[in-house]
């Protein structure tokens, strides 16, 4: 199974192993077996119903948490198998990285944190972290999946110095300037080449953005120019759907190749050497790096800041405002389970318990908890 990876791969054992001793899979590696009890977990089937960019009920074709997680896995997949490192440590880290997301995107995380601010804030990657050590409640002898280091770890893309002295062996790399593993490397880069790519779509799908909006963009105008040469008739919607493919595949193929050239320069003959370099091993050629974050910044002005979007984001502000107002007053308008840990606490102890509440809700939940408190 290991026979190909390259010596700096991340190595079931050279692993910092799990927090509780478990005996090992006859079948499956350890790696294998946290991308199966991810799959399993209670907080992955939830994304289905998640927001990505379009409120669930917006329609029934744009991405959500669920796809939006495949995808990213699909593109480190990719990539982790051209470089010859752990592919299944990169889909295990890849589909649990939104795990802990809140209903309503990013708006929801935006508006949960403001709610959180006197209780130490709130923040979707701590969270998704927080879902598998804590929250998912399956197996008798430990709380948590009880995953494998390395995919905790690239779990936990970024970190304050603050919290990563609260977090103990995930945080030590934030405390000492330290790199996480390559497949974590892979995981964080094919997250943003998924979103950018397939937010292009939904943003043209819902129409958002226009094809010679598009265009301004010059990542977009050199793969519409290619395909629009080879398919001078296409319409527009399989149009758009093609100019995506050669844009992704031009940055996964970019991503490998730039990659390459990194590690050969670096030349790590071990994880640790990954871990010791000044600067990550994994990474997208300058041009293409330039022309990605100009997707991403065109997008945040066009499609995130649009008036439609920003009127949702308004109204579903409201409703985590007012789903962490009612729950801090009175614990018992939630489900037994966390009213139970919320009674007879307070400040940080009992927003956190509410917190991990309107985090784990979906958005259609969530509109109709809300509903409910104003009836």
């Amino acid at each position: 199974m290991f026979a190909a990876l390259v010596p700096y791969a991340a190595f079931e054992s050279h692993s910092r192993g799990r927090k509780h001793d478990e005996p090992s899979s006859k079948y499956r590696g350890e790696y294998q077996r946290d991308r199966d009890r991810i799959i399993h977990s209670t907080g992955f089937r939830r994304l289905v119903y998640k927001t990505q960019v379009f409120i669930n009920h917006e329609g029934d074709l744009y991405r959500t948490r669920l796809t939006h997680s495949l995808e990213v896995s699909q593109v480190g997949r990719t990539v982790a198998a051209a470089l010859q490192l752990n592919e299944a440590l990169t889909e295990a880290i890849c589909l649990a990285h939104d795990i802990g997301h809140t209903p309503f995107g990013h708006a929801g995380q935006d508006t949960l944190n403001v709610c959180m601010h006197d209780f130490g804030g709130f923040e979707h990657n701590l969270q998704s972290l927080r879902v598998v050590d804590v929250l998912e409640a399956k197996y008798a002898d430990f709380v948590g999946l009880n995953l494998m280091f390395e995919t905790r770890e690239g779990i936990l893309k970024h970190c304050s110095v603050r919290n990563a002295r609260e977090l103990g062996d995930v945080g030590e790399r934030f405390l000492n300037n330290k790199q996480p593993s390559l497949e974590a490397q892979i995981a964080n880069i094919a997250d943003a080449i998924a979103y950018n790519n397939h937010d292009v779509d939904d943003g043209f799908r819902a129409g958002l953005l226009s094809i010679p909006q598009l265009r301004t963009q010059s990542l977009f105008s050199t793969h519409f120019d290619i395909v629009h040469e080879r398919y001078p008739e296409l319409e527009d919607r399989r149009l758009i759907y093609e100019i995506i493919r050669s844009m992704i595949g031009a940055m996964v193929g970019d991503l490998i190749e730039e990659s390459c050239r990194r590690i050969d320069a670096a030349a790590p003959s071990s994880i640790e050497d990954v871990r010791n370099a000044t600067y990550p091993l994994i990474s997208m050629s300058d041009l293409m790096y330039e022309q990605h974050v100009s997707l991403k910044r065109f997008l945040r002005k066009h499609l995130y800041s649009h008036e439609q979007k920003l009127e949702m984001t308004s109204k579903v502000q409201d409703m985590i405002d007012g789903l962490f107002t009612a729950y801090m007053s009175d614990e018992t308008k939630m489900p037994a389970q966390f009213a139970s840990a919320a009674r007879n606490v307070e400040g940080a102890v009992r927003a956190r318990v509410v917190a991990d509440f309107i985090a784990g809700m979906t958005d259609r939940y969530a509109i109709a908890a809300h509903e409910a408190l104003m009836a």
